[in-house]
């Protein structure tokens, strides 16, 4: 089920039965070729950006799932009627697939973004944890804001080439949403996430907040801490503008 938060359909289902919804649609077996589908998440900042950037907010309209990351989407929910009870976060979905993952077996993935000391580390932990997920390659792209055709066209061969099950897009937003847009026809996978942090959470690089901190919606506040530099303008800017549009929508529909 979605519900409609600013023009957007945002699922409502909580992180485990997301899971079971991407999950499933990787082992589904049907006459239909198969397609990408593919998970992007929404949080206040990504919807501001998205306000003055056509192509994200495409992007954001065209994923399958959309997931509230972030605690401002769960209460502009609650401000306007809805039913999201929580966080859907990129990393949730991201741990608990590769469980899932894990039990069934012969199952693989590729991660494209970070850097390649990053992309080692990532590789070495998973055998760790998931022994039984093959990895179907990795590649860590140009650090550029424009990719051109020739590099992009190297990018999606690279990742065919391994014919991962799962692709792991951790670029950053915008970028890697529309990147998974403008590419998931010539992606010979069956699901792509775009999950920016998430690559820095799983090594370590960035702490996450505690699970107490999470639970009460602050996950934001020693983030900004680490990071004040990056995350300023989500908190101060884009969070406000984010409230004050759920308002102007609440109050233009009682």
């Amino acid at each position: 089920m979605k519900e409609d938060i600013l023009g957007y359909g945002v699922d409502t289902m909580p992180a485990a039965a997301c899971v079971d919804s991407v999950f499933n649609s990787l082992t589904f077996e049907g006459d239909e070729a198969p397609c990408c589908r593919w998970l992007a998440c929404l949080n206040p900042h990504s919807y501001t950006v998205a306000l003055r950037d056509e192509l994200f907010a495409q992007a954001l309209d065209d994923a399958h799932w959309l997931v509230p990351d972030g605690v401002g989407v769960v209460l502009a929910s609650r401000i306007l009627g809805g039913r999201i009870s929580g966080r859907v976060t990129g990393s949730d979905v991201f741990l608990g697939l590769h469980q899932r993952m894990n039990d069934h077996g012969g199952m693989s993935v590729f991660f494209l973004g970070g850097t390649g000391e990053t992309l080692t580390q990532i590789c070495e932990r998973m055998a760790r944890d998931y022994p039984d997920i093959r990895i179907a390659g990795t590649y860590s792209p140009p650090f550029k804001a424009i990719y051109s055709a020739e590099e992009v066209t190297a990018m999606v061969d690279v990742v065919n080439a391994g014919a991962p099950d799962v692709l792991w897009v951790g670029m950053t937003a915008p970028k890697q949403e529309k990147w998974i847009f403008q590419n998931r026809s010539r992606l010979h996978v069956k699901f792509a996430g775009a999950i920016g942090a998430v690559f820095d959470f799983y090594t370590g690089q960035v702490r996450r907040s505690s699970p107490l901190m999470q639970r009460l919606g602050l996950e934001w506040l020693p983030r900004l801490v680490q990071q004040p530099g990056r995350l300023w303008r989500r908190t101060f800017i884009s969070a406000p503008v984010f409230l004050w549009h759920v308002l102007r929508q609440k109050m233009r529909f009682p």
